[in-house]
């Protein structure tokens, strides 16, 4: 089944417990960022201190509910430029709540190179998360399947990474 609008939103407002998004790819290309991307690319920042939009006021509400978003990011350095414009919106997403993690693969290999894009929600719902190779997405498809493969994969990307505050310090992800 595939999920589109208000089918896909009520995902992120439904899930008891815990939302988990796990990224492999280099670059995604989302029609509503590609004016921020461009006034990144121009040297533009935000103050990830003062920053605040829907996805942080979100944040907030999912912790003050008591569940927790995550995410773990597949990286190799030297980082691309959308990885560092991704980054520098990683920051206010982090401090509104976010679990955010790096599983940089440079200099070892991919525990989970054949694992595509998905959102798991309450360790038992998969959403299989579909792109094209220059990062458009094309669908979201509810998975039917048994959901313990992704716990695994899961648990391999939290185990292999590292806390994005930590994967960051002495990267200057800002120029």
């Amino acid at each position: 089944m595939l999920l589109d609008g208000e089918e896909w939103e009520a995902k992120f407002l439904d899930f008891r417990s815990e939302a988990w998004r796990l990224e492999t790819l280099p670059t995604y290309r989302v029609p509503q960022e590609e004016e921020e991307v461009r006034r990144f690319l121009a040297g533009e920042r935000i103050d990830p201190l003062s920053y605040a939009d829907e996805y942080t006021n979100d944040l907030k509400r999912v912790r003050r509910e008591g569940k927790t978003k995550g995410r773990v990011r597949i990286v190799t350095r030297p980082l691309s430029e959308y990885l560092r414009y991704e980054f520098m919106y990683y920051e206010p997403h982090a401090l509104a709540g976010e679990d955010i993690r790096i599983m940089d693969v440079t200099e070892k290999e991919n525990p989970l190179a054949d694992v595509q894009d998905f959102w798991m929600f309450d360790r038992s719902e998969v959403v299989l998360m579909h792109y094209t190779p220059d990062g458009t997405q094309i669908s979201r498809e509810l998975y039917e399947g048994d959901p313990e493969p992704y716990k695994e994969y899961q648990r391999i990307a939290l185990a292999e990474s590292v806390p994005f505050e930590e994967y960051v310090k002495g990267l200057d992800v800002r120029t």
